[in-house]
């Protein structure tokens, strides 16, 4: 009964969400609250939301002020040479934006954590997104993707769990697999080149001095149109341009792009595009004004050394995550904004990134802490691996990379590596299957994973880049599985799995 209303319930949440019939808040909550009671634990619900929030509350702290650093950061000018260095390799082109945004997220997830991943890289990118009218959910999907991948690093935490709980060497799960996750990372950078095309197909090719005239003119024009009409920010995001006439990328000149179709009837993204026509809730982001007040020049190297001295420290483990993100954030506020009125005026401005985010984190631990406490996690893992043929004994490998594909997406890391892959293994060793090559197969699913409603940091990555948390989960979840899927595909092939 419990695996039953398990699996029901994580239907019913990603149903709600994906059909925006609840916010993802709401149903975070009030979801796994009624499934609680119909499994007639109501009465522990209290103890099972206290671990929840408990297990939970240094992330949140964490991101809490990991975003008021970020948020810094971005006015002070910190990541405006990096977009403008960006926007001129890039040449303000869609399908090399695209792709950038892939490099740039598995660059920044050498540092293990996912969150400050996709702080930064959203930091660094979303200006170029918005000025362009670029779809922001294939900015997500292609990011989380490629984190996800690179979440399999030692130090990332999976590989280290799966060691763990197998009892075998980190390195040893890890290292034969650099082949096949190096397969998967190409993958995804090809994912990202023919999305990038889908969206150069749409919107064309703008030059450089359209595109920043274009972010300091106006915030509502985004894409000019042929006819000399703007195009605004909804109908440029949709495809459904409100000119009449034909849409160029370089303003009628047709010297550096393409045509993003006729007004009104281009549906170049496909869905994607759709889902992403709320960018006129944006218009108080000023990532490329250079004359913002917010900014501090003669500050820049300071906040770069402090950034820099931030991510080394978290990489060499010199404090708690949430200790140096808060000594970080005022650290910066105080140097940079060293008026009291000023320091409140910029936590204002991210206030509700602050509330979306660590609010999303706290319902979340509702979702997890009735998942876990009331046994249906178990229950529904015990099934899954119940349900294996005696036959597929032999291949215990492969049927592990594939069950870790959903099972880590409707599952946190923890609780598949402690308390579902020690079964697996148990159950390929009686077959002869080595727990090294369990070990392996476990981490094929973590590029679904990383876009889970069970992860923490995919809500920075939504609430950073306004992205509906459904809209994300219904573009990403087929290409991340994809991916997932040729990870483990390559390890067979390579003879790792």
């Amino acid at each position: 009964m419990l695996t039953i209303l398990g699996f029901v319930m994580i239907a019913t949440f990603l149903v709600l969400i994906m059909m925006k019939k609840m916010s993802p808040i709401a149903s975070l909550v009030l979801i796994p609250a009624l499934f609680c009671v119909l499994v007639g634990q109501g009465g522990q619900l209290g103890d099972y939301v206290i671990k929840g929030v408990g297990d939970l509350a240094p992330t949140a702290a964490m991101l809490m002020f990991a975003i008021v650093y970020f948020g810094v950061m971005i006015d002070v000018g910190l990541f405006d040479p990096i977009v403008r260095g960006i926007l001129r390799f890039c040449k303000a082109d869609p399908m090399r934006i695209v792709v950038g945004t892939a490099v740039l997220a598995a660059i920044v997830s050498l540092d293990g954590d996912g969150s400050t991943t996709f702080m930064i890289t959203v930091s660094a990118m979303y200006p170029l997104y918005k000025r362009l009218g670029m779809s922001r959910i294939v900015m997500t999907g292609v990011a989380a993707t490629a984190n996800g991948v690179m979440n399999t690093l030692p130090w990332g935490g999976p590989t280290a769990r799966a060691a763990t709980a197998l009892k075998v060497d980190a390195g040893d799960v890890f290292v034969p697999m650099i082949p096949a996750l190096g397969v998967g990372l190409l993958a995804v950078f090809f994912l990202a080149y023919v999305l990038g095309l889908r969206e150069r197909k749409r919107l064309g090719v703008l030059t450089l001095d359209e595109a920043l005239e274009n972010g300091t003119t106006s915030e509502t024009v985004l894409v000019k149109a042929g006819s000399g009409t703007s195009t605004t920010a909804g109908g440029s995001d949709s495809g459904k341009g409100g000119g009449t006439g034909t849409s160029k990328a370089t303003g009628g000149t047709g010297g550096t792009g393409g045509t993003s179709g006729t007004g009104g009837t281009s549906e170049g993204s496909g869905t994607d595009a759709d889902d992403d026509a709320e960018t006129s809730d944006d218009d108080g982001f000023q990532g490329l004004d250079p004359n913002r007040a917010t900014l501090r020049p003669r500050l820049y190297w300071f906040n770069a050394g402090l950034t820099v001295a931030l991510l080394t420290a978290m990489i060499m483990e010199l404090m708690p995550i949430p200790v140096l993100f808060l000594l970080g954030a005022a650290l910066a506020l105080t140097v940079n904004y060293p008026n009291m009125a000023e320091q409140k005026a910029r936590i204002a401005a991210h206030a509700e990134n602050v509330l979306n985010v660590s609010g999303m984190v706290f319902a979340a631990a509702v979702f997890t802490g009735v998942l876990t406490g009331t046994g249906m996690v178990q229950h529904m893992a015990d099934w899954l691996v119940g349900a294996i043929p005696d036959g597929m004994g032999p291949h215990m490998a492969i049927v592990t990379g594939v069950l870790s594909v959903p099972l880590t997406y409707f599952m946190s890391n923890d609780g598949f590596y402690f308390g579902v892959l020690p079964v697996l293994a148990e159950a390929g060793a009686a077959h002869g299957v080595s727990p090294l090559e369990i070990a392996r197969a476990s981490l094929v699913g973590q590029p679904l994973h990383m876009s889970s409603p069970l992860v923490p940091a995919v809500y920075v990555l939504v609430g950073m880049a306004k992205v509906e948390f459904g809209d994300h989960t219904k573009f990403t979840v087929k290409w991340a599985a994809l991916t997932s899927l040729v990870v483990l595909a390559a390890g067979v092939l390579f003879g790792i799995i």
